[in-house]
């Protein structure tokens, strides 16, 4: 029964290393009965539970994580976890290099693991969304740079992120940027050190510019682009190589999400 138990649990776990800088592991995972031992990470950990609840002592503290809080936990500091609730927890976890955050967040971290904070628990979701489809890196990066930000302010709490600051040549660098290379695609980093600004003062002046994310303003043009190649009667997938896109399904869901339709279906209307 317990041999079971466990290639079910096997079964319901997935792991890999997107190509986002900062991010070394993605890792999924439902559990009904597995209970961590002691043990540490070199990286930070941040966790959302998506069912259920896990039960786990960091620092000699015993603490729990509802669904609607996000858990940081500090690289080198030891924990464990266990089931909350009797049908286990369901979770996903980002593991994050020390570019991320820095060593001296980790006694703020130890004392404040569990952040209960809406927009925090709502962008992580939204950035394992993105990690789980080729070809958003750039999102996944923007979203990021965003999550990172948010956790130094629960850390620090007495820094008041400043409001967005209008820079509409520098926004204007980037969309050029971006037209050149709408296939090719770029960064995050790229792009800030080729138009030699931070990467979230780039991303908030773009946004604040046009009303548009870069990552939403190069996958539009992408569409646009795919629009016209289907109208000249090429097939979905050339189109989706042919514009920038990972394959053919990353076409599908963005042409999808701004078309209304699916290229195939487009393309059987032209």
């Amino acid at each position: 029964m317990a041999a079971r138990q466990e290639a079910q649990e096997i079964q319901e776990v997935s792991a890999w290393r997107p190509a986002v800088p900062g991010v070394v592991e993605v890792f999924h995972a439902h559990f009904t009965e597995y209970a961590y031992p002691m043990h540490v990470h070199e990286s930070w950990t941040l966790l959302i539970v998506d069912d259920g609840a896990v039960r786990y002592d960091l620092d000699r503290h015993e603490h729990g994580t509802p669904h609607d809080t996000v858990t940081l936990l500090p690289p080198h500091v030891p924990h464990n976890g266990s089931p909350a609730t009797a049908h286990g927890f369901r979770k996903r976890v980002l593991y994050l290099d020390g570019t991320q955050l820095a060593d001296g967040l980790i006694g703020a971290a130890v004392d404040r693991p569990d952040l209960r904070d809406p927009v925090l628990r709502l962008r992580v979701g939204q950035l394992h969304t993105a990690l789980a489809r080729g070809g958003d890196e750039l999102e996944a990066e923007s979203r990021l740079m965003f999550i990172r930000e948010r956790l130094r302010a629960h850390l620090r709490p007495r820094l008041v992120p400043e409001g967005p600051r209008p820079d509409p040549a520098l926004a204007r660098r980037l969309r050029e940027l971006l037209d050149e290379r709408v296939v090719d695609g770029l960064t995050l980093d790229e792009a800030a050190g080729l138009v030699h600004a931070h990467p979230a003062h780039l991303v908030r002046a773009f946004s604040t510019a046009y009303g548009i994310a870069p990552h939403q303003y190069l996958n539009s043009r992408r569409v646009d682009r795919a629009r016209r190649l289907l109208l000249d009667g090429r097939s979905p997938g050339e189109v989706a190589s042919a514009t920038g896109f990972f394959d053919q399904s990353h076409l599908t869901r963005h042409f999808r999400k701004l078309v209304g339709v699916t290229p195939g279906r487009y393309a059987k209307g032209v």
